[in-house]
């Protein structure tokens, strides 16, 4: 599988343009992996993030029918930007360009812009998405990071409240009341234990951090997913513009009707500094 290198004298930063699929991204200051190492370290979602009951949702009086996932019996999971190979647009030692397109009987019709880039401590992604179909579509984005978790990890963000799982890991009833596994707003250890679940009234701010690295996550948006299984050696913290289901919820929240040409996007930042650094 082609691998594409970024690298500058604090990060480095190894990329499949297959599924534009960040396979490591780790701090050379540190010695140690920022996020954890795999096929799929960190994977763009796109044209929605996560899953839509029944895998089909109303829009201005019709019924739309997503299409099928290969890798999901029930679901269009993730969408499938994660899944298509991507074109090199630009590629040198600290940034790399990725373009993609895709169209669906569904209406999803669509190219896809991917920046990766280093920036002294901080990497930053940028995706845009702008609608080439005739008939307008509504569309989601976000980002599937895996961080590396060590004994000595401690996780915080804020949040208004969140969606508990429910059956094929659809979300039930929000929830105003965090309970003692869902609450990150002190710094603490994750539960060693399933958790997966999306969050409402983010700030746009998260912190993992270890004995010796702090790792500040920023994205302009309300939404988080959060992923945790029993004994993996990572959390995911996942930026969507949407929470899961959107597609079915009052309102359609944070989905975003396109007409043609036009475009959405979505920026995410992850800055690496050693622990006792104060806050850019």
């Amino acid at each position: 599988m082609e691998m594409l290198l970024l690298e500058n004298e604090h990060l480095r930063l190894t990329v499949a343009p297959q599924g534009a699929a960040i396979r490591s991204l780790e701090s050379l200051t540190h010695q140690q992996p920022i996020l954890h190492p795999g096929d799929k370290a960190l994977f763009p979602m796109l044209p929605l993030a996560n899953r839509v009951a029944g895998n089909r949702f109303p829009l201005h009086g019709e019924l739309i029918e997503l299409p099928k996932s290969p890798v999901d019996e029930q679901f269009f999971l993730h969408g499938d930007g994660w899944l298509k190979p991507w074109e090199v647009e630009k590629h040198d030692s600290l940034n790399l360009v990725l373009t993609m397109e895709s169209q669906h009987d569904c209406g999803f019709d669509y190219q896809a812009r991917l920046a990766y880039r280093l920036e002294g401590i901080r990497f930053i992604a940028e995706l845009e998405l702008s609608h080439r179909g005739s008939k307008p579509m509504v569309y989601g984005l976000g980002f599937h990071p895996f961080f590396h978790l060590t004994p000595s990890t401690h996780v915080q963000f804020g949040a208004t409240g969140f969606w508990p799982e429910g059956e094929n890991h659809l979300p039930l009833e929000w929830q105003g009341e965090l309970t003692a596994q869902t609450d990150f707003l002190q710094p603490k250890t994750p539960d060693n234990q399933w958790l997966n679940v999306g969050y409402s009234g983010w700030n746009g701010r998260a912190l993992i951090e270890n004995d010796e690295m702090r790792v500040q996550l920023r994205c302009a948006t309300p939404y988080l997913m959060v992923f945790r299984m029993e004994d993996a050696p990572f959390i995911c913290l996942e930026p969507q513009t949407h929470p899961v289901n959107a597609h079915n919820m009052a309102g359609q929240p944070g989905l975003v009707l396109l007409q043609n040409e036009q475009s959405t996007a979505i920026k995410m930042e992850i800055t690496v500094l050693s622990r006792d650094d104060k806050t850019p």
